[in-house]
């Protein structure tokens, strides 16, 4: 009787300390559906970027540059004395106005009015996130902004649609140094 409880006991404790194996899904999918979202967002970009190549192309009074974070910009008006640039924290004023690439107003400066942002620690579509970087006070600059560096697949849920690249104009009249003042308005 001890040898039928013993051996019940060590079949008990062998079969208990089976591992437990992963279910499987039912339905497996494949990445096709990324497959096709990347390649139309790949079709969208090239659209964009060739309808701004032409703007540039048909525009040779302006000296158009090319910006490592994926847009294109010229100087309204550039300081060449300074050398300060916002910075993190900085607190910025400034003026901009959006229109579609066919010059088509979305949102003018009157409409928009002076905007204070505090540098990356504010909501700010990236590019013109980028863009301020860039400038330094006094300068106005017109940016030309692929829909991903602008306000993408959502638009703005107003008067900018998915997918619309778009052109700010953009005056920087300010560039101060973050205080508790602006520190406590933020929060």
């Amino acid at each position: 009787m001890k040898v039928k409880i013993v051996m019940l006991l060590a079949g008990l404790l062998l079969f208990s300390c089976k591992s437990p194996e992963a279910r499987r899904p039912v339905t497996q999918k494949s990445g096709s559906y990324i497959n096709e979202a990347v390649e139309r967002n790949r079709k969208i970009v090239a659209e964009e970027e060739a309808q701004i190549q032409r703007i540039i192309k048909n525009d040779s009074t302006r000296e158009y540059i090319s910006s490592p974070n994926g847009f294109w910009y010229f100087y309204n008006v550039k300081d060449t004395t300074s050398t300060k640039t916002p910075q993190f924290g900085d607190v910025v004023e400034f003026d901009y106005s959006l229109q579609t690439l066919d010059g088509q107003n979305i949102y003018t400066d009157e409409e928009i009015t002076p905007r204070t942002y505090t540098m990356d620690k504010e909501q700010l579509f990236s590019g013109l996130r980028q863009g301020l970087k860039i400038m330094k006070e006094g300068e106005t600059v017109t940016f030309l902004f692929p829909s991903h560096k602008a306000f993408g697949y959502y638009g703005d849920k107003k008067r900018i649609g998915k997918d619309v690249p778009v052109i700010s104009k953009v005056t920087l009249m300010n560039i101060s140094e973050e205080t508790e003042e602006n520190n406590n308005q933020n929060n």
